[in-house]
């Protein structure tokens, strides 16, 4: 059986990688007490690689549950209560496990709207957020078709 692979950021990723989110265990476990509300990625347009606009990735997140993901606008990714926003490169390196989300918001490479602190007592959501990223069979745009 061969799984499809989705460009990253399409609606078909998106789904794919809500999918991905429900089915983690590590997830569920780490993010029992998420009651924060959910949580919008903001990839900025890039026409040159294909992303002719802004697009948000909006991530209803509940207690270990991951209840909605899906594409939206920027406006409206930016107003769920934590929006992380980064250039594709960096997105890119999130999902290949080559820059961590707190390291990334450390170093400026990912905007972070919300509470850091908050953000930081749930590192190892975010790090079962990537993990889940890694699962989605991805095609990145900049990257030979």
């Amino acid at each position: 059986m061969t799984t499809a692979t989705h460009s990253f950021p399409s609606a078909e990723w998106v789904a794919a990688y809500g999918a991905a989110i429900s089915a983690s265990e590590d997830y569920r476990q780490a993010s029992a007490e998420w009651t924060h509300g959910p949580v919008a990625l903001v990839v900025p347009a890039n026409p040159p690689i294909g992303v002719p606009e802004d697009v948000g990735i909006w991530l209803d997140l509940d207690r270990g549950v991951c209840r909605d993901a899906r594409v939206v606008t920027r406006a409206e990714a930016q107003k769920a209560p934590f929006v992380l926003t980064a250039e594709y490169r960096f997105w890119k390196q999130i999902i290949k496990k080559e820059l961590g989300p707190i390291a990334g918001i450390m170093q400026r490479k990912v905007a972070l709207q919300g509470s850091l602190p908050i953000v930081v007592r749930f590192i190892k959501s975010a790090e079962a957020l990537v993990d889940a990223a890694t699962r989605v069979p991805t095609r990145f745009l900049d990257e030979g078709r």
